[in-house]
């Protein structure tokens, strides 16, 4: 059965580019244009496309509205969408209207790209799941940085890397922007893993190394 499907695109917001926290992997030369390309094949296929921008409270050091960083990139201000949220949490459920618009589109399956793979993607996605819907993750159209605190430090590569494969072994089909376009042509909808079938993997790996 072909899958009802709305794509979302969280926080592609200026503070991401030239603000307090630049994006740096995927290089944001790779992200924003499959970012671009994905609401364009989505609207192209009559898929909604569901814009989320992130504002914090004022004199934040980041998402302050009004500011530069607040700021929608042009790219994705310019396109067409067909819904638009503003919200204050991390997940774009969280005191907003999307899980009523959602149930009102007759929506089953939730395609999250966007910033930060991390934070509002990976709230995003799990407040999906826990709402019951089928979950589809661009991973070469969202992004990290890099952190560095008392728990100890991770690249940008590392935290994308890690929770794009936790994603794909229990929460989310994750998928390449191109092979996500040709979906939408196929019909055939990307499939996630199981956890279980993720850790034999990883200990026959370990074994046979």
């Amino acid at each position: 059965m072909d899958r009802k499907r709305a794509l979302v695109v969280i926080d592609v917001q200026d503070e991401y580019f030239h603000g307090n926290m630049p994006i740096e992997h995927p290089p944001l030369g790779e992200s924003l244009p499959n970012i671009g390309r994905a609401m364009d094949a989505a609207h192209a296929a009559g898929v909604p496309v569901v814009v989320v921008q992130h504002t914090s409270p004022a004199g934040a050091p980041a998402f302050d509205k009004g500011t530069r960083g607040w700021e929608l990139h042009p790219e994705v201000a310019r396109r067409p969408r067909d819904h638009y949220i503003e919200k204050h949490r991390d997940s774009a459920f969280t005191g907003t209207d999307l899980a009523g618009w959602i149930e009102r589109n007759g929506i089953d399956t939730l395609t999250v790209s966007g910033y930060m793979t991390h934070n509002c993607d990976a709230s995003t996605v799990f407040g999906a799941v826990h709402a019951g819907l089928q979950v589809e993750f661009l991973s070469d159209a969202s992004g990290s940085l890099p952190y560095a605190n008392q728990a100890g430090a991770a690249s940008a590569e590392e935290i994308h890397r890690v929770l794009s494969v936790v994603f794909q072994s229990n929460f989310a089909a994750v998928v390449r922007t191109a092979d996500w376009i040709e979906a939408l042509r196929s019909g055939e909808a990307p499939v996630r893993d199981n956890p279980v079938a993720s850790n034999r993997r990883a200990r026959e790996s370990r074994r046979a190394a």
